[in-house]
């Protein structure tokens, strides 16, 4: 009894050593960050960038709330509160708008003959070949007022003048859409991939019509998919970037843009570091939603 208590105590500390070094990685590499821009979201602003001390909570004052130079009183910052807004918004609409293209999509991937599937989920991850920058490009070239979509249209006559798309919140949502769909397409082709086909004849059989039988067999049965693929376009696109600041422009921003002008221009970093904060916050909310979808409610046995 004792010896088999020795050896299970062994192996867990041979496994503590063997997952030692990335542990370290681990600690170094993704927890000391974090924990330095949590440090530096309570320290005071810089003359020049940077920061020093004393601790001050005035970065975390700044997220949501400003104070008059004037008087002194304090009210709320409508301007970054439209930054959230607009990051949360289109976060939202692009993770809805992939969800209605990416389940036609992988629907059709799934149902297509097992020797050409690899092909169809090839085609999908081409545009992982080439960089983000180059593919928002590719974007604005096609939305810009001298690009293929007006120029289209207006030598079909169906438009006078091009049509001001760039530079808006609908350029943000196309880009980011674009980019972030195959995020949606894959978990959703691995979750109707193991789908029971039988399931729907059974629905057909009980008289139930197409929409029945997608809101009834279909959806509850591919949620982990769906939930899946939400999260992973939900996530990156609440932090986007890059996406953001080409198509959208400087009057458009997202919180990402914002974080960065804050370490930038702003020369403001203890507000950029609680706005890191922050949104470090939303996206474990958004994965602690994630994982109470996506665990099977305990129940207790008959």
């Amino acid at each position: 009894m004792r010896s088999g208590a020795v050896r299970r105590r062994s192996r867990a500390r041979a496994g503590w050593l063997l997952s030692a070094p990335a542990l370290l990685v681990l600690l170094v590499g993704a927890v000391g960050p974090l924990l330095v821009v949590l440090l530096y979201s309570f320290l005071t602003r810089g003359d020049y960038g940077g920061v020093r001390l004393p601790f001050s909570l005035e970065g975390w004052f700044r997220v949501f709330l400003r104070r008059d130079i004037f008087d002194g009183t304090v009210s709320l910052n409508t301007d970054h509160l439209s930054i959230f807004w607009r990051s949360i918004w289109l976060s939202l609409t692009t993770t809805l708008v992939t969800f209605v293209l990416g389940l036609p999509t992988a629907w059709f991937i799934a149902t297509r003959p097992e020797r050409s599937r690899p092909l169809w989920l090839f085609l999908i991850t081409i545009p992982f070949w080439t960089n983000l920058l180059i593919r928002t490009f590719a974007i604005l070239e096609v939305i810009r007022n001298e690009g293929l979509i007006n120029t289209v249209l207006m030598r079909l006559g169906l438009i006078s003048a091009p049509i001001q798309i760039l530079f808006t919140d609908w350029a943000t949502l196309i880009g980011m859409t674009y980019v972030y769909l195959p995020f949606m397409v894959l978990p959703l082709y691995a979750a109707i991939d193991r789908f029971d086909r039988r399931l729907l004849e059974a629905g057909y059989d009980l008289y139930a019509d197409r929409w029945r039988v997608l809101r009834r067999v279909i959806l509850p049965l591919i949620r982990p998919g769906i939930v899946a693929g939400c999260i992973l376009v939900f996530i990156p696109a609440l932090g986007a970037y890059v996406t953001p600041r080409v198509l959208g422009g400087g009057t458009n921003m997202m919180i990402g843009n914002f974080i960065e002008l804050q370490f930038g221009q702003g020369r403001n970093w203890p507000l950029g570091s609680a706005l890191a904060v922050t949104l470090l916050i939303a996206v474990m909310g958004a994965l602690l939603l994630y994982l109470r979808a996506t665990t099977p409610k305990g129940g207790h046995d008959g």
